[in-house]
């Protein structure tokens, strides 16, 4: 019997079978696909290692930064290039025509602090400025407790605020639309800067007047997959296991409250054949979906968890060109476009143009040459990619590309095409997600030597899935050690 199983090998399990490892206690993952790491994956296109998921960590509270540096990566952290990132919009001015322009530097999730400011006016015109600008003359927003950021922004700010500065941002970040994000999630301290300033123009600039100066994100000299790469090394290096291509089926309790034992049922190298694993304690960090199901067998209060309003997973598409094309050597769009829902041309919802913004992958791929990632799939929408075939959706990612970043592009001058999908996360933003994260974690902690961790409870990126992971790791080393 393993003192724990990790349920999941993405950058969650990983971080917490470390934990645990690292005290001693013997650790097995089970990761389902065929390599660990989830979103910070990789693949190699044209001879370049890329990441395949998340390319930049967000530095707030230095969480990130903190545990990067206990596994010895402190000297590859990169900021990325301050250039910043641009808008793709319907152009009011041409039928059937779109727009780029950069994104205003002084906002919050798109939000304008300064709504008559010349980069602010430059999106959403004179109407739109002033008609953001009465955010400042209506009644004062005492009470402070917004739930949903699009409503917000719509009622105090108007129409094209929200259209053509904020959904383009929360469908970039979020994969979802501002209506469906809770602002205690999205935008920390948000609803108690409305209370103090009484203006949602005047709570941006106060939380921005706190923020610290520099880059918002920071990445890895050589891709953020370093991380897992260093992860895997430790854990080898405490005697963990990482078992892939082994899909957990079931989780059964085999043991009491007092003396908590599991069996973990998993598929391991055929589909006819399975192989149950008994543990101590078992840490379940795979996505939302796939965690609920697998505690919905153990009792009552586990499976309503399921029934839960939960939102419906968002299917994203990325695609990733390496292309030689010297004409992209300028930086046409700084470091890349985020693209308002029906703009005309586009069906891409972001474009990072990757070589643009790390200066290291740009040596590694040379003059001339240059790697462009785009991403589709808006929350509430069919993906528009789900049915192409790789040559389709190459077609399709250049056509658009040649739109975003204003450069006639040759299909021929291609040298790596590569597509990865992420179709099964529950986001952790939505309106209602405290609620729902609440009672989760309350019917977990009363199942002795049962833990749930990952970004569709903690929240979106590493700065929050560290933390989170940690604390469940420690959580169970309590209980295992008896401390």
């Amino acid at each position: 019997m393993k003192d724990v199983i990790v349920i999941g090998g993405g950058v969650a399990g990983l971080i917490a079978a470390r934990a645990c490892a690292r005290v001693g206690l013997s650790v097995t993952v089970l990761e389902a696909t065929g390599v660990p790491g989830g979103a910070l994956g990789s693949h190699e296109v044209a001879g370049l290692t890329l990441d395949s998921g998340a390319e930049s960590f967000a530095v707030r509270r230095g969480a990130v930064a903190e545990f990067i540096a206990d596994l010895g990566l402190s000297d590859a952290v990169v900021a990325p290039n301050p250039a910043g990132a641009w808008l793709q919009l319907p152009d009011d001015r041409v039928p059937n025509g779109s727009v780029s322009v950069p994104l205003p530097k002084a906002g919050v999730l798109g939000i304008p602090g300064s709504p008559l400011a010349d980069d602010v006016r430059r999106v959403i015109g004179w109407s739109g400025a002033w008609r953001a600008y009465a955010d400042r003359l209506m009644p004062v927003l005492t009470i402070g407790r917004e739930h949903s950021l699009g409503e917000l922004v719509r009622r105090r700010m108007g129409r094209r605020v929200l259209e053509r500065l904020v959904e383009p941002v929360t469908a970039g970040v979020y994969s979802a639309s501002a209506d469906d994000l809770e602002i205690d999630v999205v935008a920390p301290g948000l609803n108690s800067a409305l209370t103090v300033t009484g203006s949602l123009s005047g709570a941006v600039l106060s939380l921005r007047s706190g923020a610290p100066a520099g880059s918002n994100v920071a990445g890895l000299r050589g891709g953020m997959s370093r991380l897992v790469d260093a992860l895997v090394a430790d854990l080898d290096h405490f005697g963990a296991q990482i078992v892939t291509d082994a899909p957990v089926t079931a989780l059964q309790r085999s043991g009491t409250d007092d003396a908590p034992a599991w069996t973990v049922t998993r598929t391991p190298d055929a589909p006819t054949t399975e192989a149950a694993l008994d543990a101590r304690f078992v840490i379940i960090a795979t996505p939302g979906a796939q965690a609920l199901g697998l505690v919905a067998g153990l009792s009552p209060a586990h499976a309503a968890l399921a029934e839960l309003d939960w939102p419906q997973p968002t299917a994203i598409e990325l695609a990733t060109i390496v292309i030689d094309a010297p004409e992209l050597d300028a930086h046409p769009r700084g470091t890349g476009v985020l693209v308002a829902a029906a703009t005309p041309g586009v069906t891409a919802k972001a474009l990072t143009h990757v070589t643009a913004k790390w200066a290291w992958l740009a040596e590694a791929a040379g003059p001339g040459r240059h790697v462009i990632r785009l991403s589709y799939g808006r929350a509430g929408r069919d993906n528009p990619t789900a049915g192409l075939n790789d040559d389709e959706l190459l077609a399709l990612s250049l056509a658009d590309a040649r739109t975003i970043l204003g450069v006639d592009l040759d299909a021929t001058a291609v040298r790596g095409f590569a597509r990865t999908v992420w179709g099964d996360a529950l986001s952790p933003a939505t309106v209602g997600a405290p609620e729902r994260v609440s009672l989760v974690r309350e019917v977990v902690a009363a199942t002795p030597g049962l833990e749930l961790t990952g970004a569709w409870l903690a929240g979106t990126g590493l700065a929050s899935v560290i933390p989170d992971a940690v604390a469940a790791a420690i959580r169970t080393r309590h209980e295992a050690l008896g401390i």
